[in-house]
């Protein structure tokens, strides 16, 4: 299983974990495929990942939008990529449309036959066992329009992600609060920085902090 979730922040500072990521692979032409949480805005996003990657070796990338119509054909090219990339936005929308096309599944295949997948902010949070952490801190939260009951994502790591995370105490009122609710680890990553998860083991890039069980520790300052 190879997982990468990405806080956010702007290309220049998430170039060590794109390096990171180049380096799993053993040939120089890599292909992606972007889906990303709503096709609003999504065409910017695209050409932000084409200027972002492109330098790296990545030469082939795709858009697949999922709350649009497309083909069996588009999504069998899209799953043949090496790397499948979850982009940031609305947590509880993007969920309920990877629900809606049958999509969590066939992301669960691709990372099982060895396909790389990664995930930005919302993308991230999916990857986990649910979404709740999309839902606060209360002042910057992710709205659930969507009226989603089940919070479960898509469980292939044995903790919970929050990015865009800030040092301050009207966070971790929220977090520590929280942490006393859930029994897997709450790893909060400020943008630029981000986690590897590979064969069960968990490597952090960046400033990242635990909190579990009511308390706050520091994995990498």
């Amino acid at each position: 299983m190879k997982l990468v979730f990405y806080s956010g922040g702007f290309p220049e500072e998430n170039e060590n974990l794109d390096k990171e990521l180049i380096k799993l692979f053993q040939k120089e032409k890599l292909s992606l495929t972007f889906i990303p949480s709503s096709s609003e805005g999504a065409s910017e996003e695209y050409h932000e990942l084409i200027e972002q990657y492109s330098p790296l070796g990545i030469q082939s990338i795709l858009k697949l939008n999922i709350d649009q119509p497309f083909s069996d054909t588009m999504k069998k090219i899209a799953f043949k990529s090496d790397i499948i990339h979850l982009g940031g936005g609305n947590t509880f929308y993007f969920l309920k449309q990877l629900r809606k096309n049958n999509l969590i599944a066939e992301l669960k295949e691709f990372v099982n036959r060895g396909g790389v997948l990664t995930g930005l902010s919302a993308g991230a949070i999916i990857m986990t066992n649910n979404v709740s952490t999309a839902g606060f801190p209360s002042f910057d939260r992710d709205e659930n329009d969507e009226n989603i009951k089940n919070l479960k994502g898509m469980d292939l790591v044995p903790f919970e992600f929050f990015p865009h995370y800030r040092n301050s105490k009207r966070y971790d009122k929220e977090l520590l609060d929280y942490s006393n609710i859930t029994s897997k680890p709450i790893y909060a990553c400020p943008d630029g920085s981000g986690i590897f998860y590979f064969k069960n083991e968990i490597r952090f890039l960046g400033k990242t902090v635990c909190f579990h069980k009511g308390q706050k520790h520091h994995v990498m300052k």
